[in-house]
């Protein structure tokens, strides 16, 4: 008895862990598509076909594809509170503290482009209905809450916090959303090559520093 147990229990994991790889190449071809498409234009069938499963599948998963987009939307919310609690941006000043969350924004946008084209799409097409608001307040409150701290020690020149936080957003993220459009500028290279990255981030942070200094 105690060896059918041992096997009912294994079995019980494996499976387990075989529903939570498929959500995952689930969520992870739904992002791919709705980078593409937004949600409106999206297609389970194409989202199927790239993970290899039916779309019956999809929906044993998720009861919707409103549902499909909201949960990648939320891992992206999920991943982002937790990258935000490693960061530990208050026992920091100001100025280093700034920095070092740009970095890591431009970390996140390089490693994930795709995220930006979601978030645009979010706005244009379903005018910020599905919009994860928990993570605009966490991106925008973080950096309103840097500047008006940067602000009161004079590490910073004054400025309007709301409207500031909102460009360096459109600083950071504007590269990776218009890539295919911007890819004129720079002929025969990859603008998400490692080269490129590297001056875009170093570049933004020069851009935005150099702004909010005093």
């Amino acid at each position: 008895m105690p060896v059918i147990h041992k096997q009912k229990t294994t079995k019980t994991a494996t499976l387990s862990r075989n529903a939570e790889a498929t959500k995952t190449q689930l969520l992870d071809a739904a992002e791919a598509e709705f980078a593409v498409t937004g949600l409106i234009a999206a297609r389970l069938e194409t989202i199927a076909a790239q993970t290899g499963v039916t779309k019956a599948t999809i929906y044993y998963y998720f009861q919707s594809k409103e549902e499909l987009y909201r949960a990648v939307l939320g891992r992206c919310l999920t991943e982002a509170l937790e990258i935000m609690e490693q960061l530990q941006l208050d026992c920091l000043p100001p100025d280093a503290a700034l920095v070092r969350l740009l970095e890591q924004i431009l970390c996140c946008m390089s490693e994930n482009p795709r995220i930006g084209s979601i978030l645009s799409l979010e706005a244009i097409q379903n005018k910020g209905k599905y919009y994860p608001k928990q993570l605009g307040n966490l991106l925008y409150g973080t950096i309103i809450e840097i500047l008006e701290r940067g602000m009161m020690t004079g590490e910073f020149r004054p400025l309007e916090p709301r409207h500031t936080a909102v460009n360096i957003v459109g600083t950071c993220a504007f590269y990776f959303i218009a890539q295919e459009n911007l890819k004129y500028m720079w002929p025969g290279k990859r603008l998400l090559g490692k080269d490129l990255l590297q001056r875009h981030t170093q570049e933004s942070i020069d851009l935005i520093m150099a702004g909010v200094r005093n």
